[in-house]
């Protein structure tokens, strides 16, 4: 027995081990899985700088700027990381323990202030909670520059606040700085399209914007956007740290957004290009292609095809004239590939628009060619294709309209039936009156020439083999039927518009302003009616048809043309959103003149 106890002995501590492990993991093992503890929610704190915040006589060479924070980081968007004024080269970075370096490719010029901007660049390690931003102000001379200036940029159609924007300070007021040289000062815009330019000299400058696309802090007409102050500008606020301008906010914190000051407002707009040529062809189909223009307004001589007589060849301009649509009037199989001669005024090498001949090659789209077998054939290969477009809430003032795939040789609309219905069951024949598009020659409108009427159904039908098209298909047959709306709940609202003293576009959006509602172009005072709206909010837009082309024009920045001013209508309270309740007829009076003043 004492035996077996000395033998076991040895063993007890390996046992007593054992047990508390065991003990352990049991304890451990709950219905309740173990609690991290809370989620951290807290971002990222900077803890030191090097160089600290308004250091003077920074080394121009080598320069590296090093910011600490209270925890391991990192960089989620590098183009966040934004020296002002640029160099030629974004900055580079790396991670060094709970922080970032910062270097340049380039050395940073002599006697400036500069500020290192990282409004969302960095995020911590572990739940990626923003740093909300932060600016780094140092200078290679003795002395910090001091003014600022705020200001927002909005998109020039839609007047919504545009984020990302690069907006620029030139101190050259030659037209082509900025073109050619990068800014004396540039920031991007937050969320709200508001931007501070901070840190800067106390002079004149010129004031821009851009959507910088290539991040090269130059402006690129044929691919970007731009905006620009028609005046030159001094600042006139001198930066103190509490100022709202500065500070860096939740953008969600709405009123802490909006109290920062604006002075200045950009809107920002895409120029027409201002070098003429063909970009882009494409044969779509047997007997029908289009060509694109880099410019608007593109000026033909003469078009022809090679073996295809002219008068066999219907073309037509979009509004704007830098995409035209092609088609050949004939029946007959046509060629794997059509050879087109089209003489315009084209760019030179120097700039200048002269007379230029270019030869397009159109070969048939595969897909025409894979068809051999009856199951590739679809029925637009077969039938004069169209639609009919008619929508209760707005059949008022677009009617019925009908587009076809492809031009008409044969167009007998008087064969079309138009009738109603009246709520006792009784039918009739209506009146109308067909408008062809003038921008669209595939395209017409059946207006009814009688007043439509609630509890009515309308009826327009299309026979069967009238119409034909230019490869020599009819129509199928197509009745569309329609009435206005009859919900009791609807609303509409009158907008009563005076002193009117040139051409405008009048839209009716959506409460996000991402879809037209409904359109007029007015010239004198009147009054417009936007009946059958559900309850929600509106917004009303009205643009200064200038050149009264009925085309929102716009701006060229050489000639320092802004593009044709646009204005949401402001309510007394300061909003630009219409509350329209159930069943209400609101009206509105609009004195358009002191709105564009």
């Amino acid at each position: 027995m004492r035996n077996k106890l000395s033998y076991l002995i040895p063993g007890i501590p390996v046992i007593l081990t054992l047990a508390m492990v065991m003990f352990s993991y049991s304890c451990a093992n709950t219905t309740t899985p173990p609690s991290g503890g809370p989620k951290d929610t807290i971002p990222p704190v900077v803890v030191k700088l090097k160089p600290e915040q308004g250091t003077v006589n920074v080394p121009v060479k080598k320069t590296k700027l090093e910011i600490v924070f209270n925890e391991y980081v990192v960089v989620k968007d590098p183009k966040s990381i934004f020296l002002s004024p640029p160099l030629e080269k974004m900055p580079k970075f790396k991670i060094k323990g709970k922080g970032i370096v910062v270097s340049f490719e380039s050395d940073l010029d002599s006697n400036k202030t500069y500020t290192l901007d990282l409004t969302n660049a960095i995020v911590d390690n572990n739940e990626g909670n923003v740093f909300p931003g932060f600016t780094l102000v140092f200078s290679t001379g003795e002395s910090i520059d001091s003014m600022l200036v705020s200001g927002t940029v909005q998109d020039c159609n839609t007047l919504q606040p545009v984020k990302g924007a690069t907006v620029m300070l030139y101190k050259d007021q030659a037209d082509s700085a900025i073109f050619l040289k990068r800014p004396d000062a540039a920031v991007k815009t937050d969320e709200w399209g508001f931007f501070c330019l901070r840190n800067i000299q106390d002079t004149i400058y010129r004031l821009y914007a851009v959507m910088d696309e290539n991040n090269d802090n130059m402006y690129n007409p044929e691919t970007e956007s731009v905006a620009f102050l028609d005046t030159l500008i001094r600042p006139v606020v001198k930066l103190n740290d509490s100022l709202p301008e500065i500070q860096k906010y939740d953008m969600k914190d709405t009123a802490l957004c909006l109290a920062r000051k604006s002075e200045y407002e950009l809107n920002l707009f895409k120029e027409k290009p201002s070098k003429q040529m063909i970009v882009n062809k494409e044969r779509i189909g047997e007997r029908t292609a289009y060509i694109t223009f880099m410019a608007p307004y593109a000026k033909i001589d003469s078009l022809w095809f090679k073996g295809i007589s002219h008068d066999k060849v219907i073309t037509q301009f979009n509004l704007q004239q830098d995409s035209l649509e092609i088609w050949i009037n004939d029946p007959k199989p046509q060629p794997d590939t059509l050879f087109m001669y089209v003489n315009y005024l084209k760019t030179d090498t120097l700039g200048m628009l002269n007379p230029f001949t270019e030869e397009i090659k159109f070969a048939k789209p595969r897909k025409s060619l894979a068809k051999t077998s009856k199951k590739d054939i679809k029925k637009e290969d077969t039938t004069a294709v169209f639609t009919i477009d008619a929508k209760p809430e707005n059949i008022e003032q677009y009617g019925f309209v009908l587009e076809f795939k492809y031009p008409l040789v044969t167009a007998p609309f008087d064969s079309l039936r138009f009738t109603s219905i009246n709520p006792r069951q009784q039918e009739s024949v209506g009146k109308f009156k067909i408008i062809q598009d003038s921008l669209n020659l595939r395209k017409y409108t059946l207006m009814p020439l009688e007043k439509l009427q609630s509890g009515y159904e309308y009826i327009l039908k299309v026979p069967h083999r009238k119409f034909v098209d230019i490869n020599g298909f009819y129509n199928d047959s197509l009745e569309v039927k329609v009435s206005l709306p009859k919900d009791d709940n609807l609303s509409s609202i009158t907008l009563a518009l005076s002193n009117v003293k040139n051409k405008y576009i009048v839209d009716l959006l959506t409460e996000k302003r991402d879809k037209v509602l409904r359109s007029f172009i007015i010239d004198s005072d009147t009054s417009l009616l936007f009946p059958y709206l559900k309850a929600g909010k509106y917004s009303i837009r009205l643009t200064e048809d200038i050149n009264r082309n009925g085309l929102v024009d716009t701006g060229i920045l050489l000639e320092h043309k802004q593009p044709e001013k646009v204005l949401f209508y402001k309510l007394k309270d300061g909003t630009f959103l219409i509350d329209i309740p159930e069943k209400t007829d609101l009206e509105q009076t609009i004195d358009v003149e002191e709105m564009f003043r």
